[in-house]
């Protein structure tokens, strides 16, 4: 079940056309992960296990074109998880018709405090899988 993040889409969000930046949808993916993650995931036991999000991939698709004005909402589900990585489907629609402005796999590790990924198991795959709940 998938919970929204709603964005405003603002003036400084836009290009020169008009449309949303491309790099702003990364901006927008990012803040319903970390809503996801605070809301979910207990950052202090993570923290000190020494462990850190780290993402290490993000493949987008551009869907549609999306103005200033408009409303967008955000949500992300837990698409699989590896013995390394795990990874992300993030959606933005349009609030107001409900089409898809673009999606996303994000892919991302746990890395210790030396950057190294850590294997996914046990307490921190519970973490993990509470991104599914």
């Amino acid at each position: 079940m998938a919970t929204m993040t709603e964005i405003k889409v603002r003036g400084y969000h836009a290009d020169f056309y008009g449309h949303v930046n491309n790099a702003r949808y990364l901006e927008f993916f990012e803040e319903d992960r970390w809503a996801h993650i605070e809301s979910r995931i207990d950052l202090k036991t993570l923290a000190g296990l020494g462990l850190i999000f780290m993402v290490v991939n993000i493949n987008v698709n551009y869907r549609k074109a999306v103005g200033v004005g408009e409303t967008l909402q955000v949500s992300t589900d837990l698409e699989k998880v590896g013995t390394r990585s795990a990874v992300l489907k993030q959606v933005i629609t349009t609030k107001s018709s409900g089409d898809v402005a673009a999606d996303a796999l994000v892919t991302f590790v746990l890395g210790d405090r030396s950057g190294k990924a850590v294997t996914i198991e046990g307490d921190i795959l519970e973490q993990i899988e509470k991104f599914a709940q």
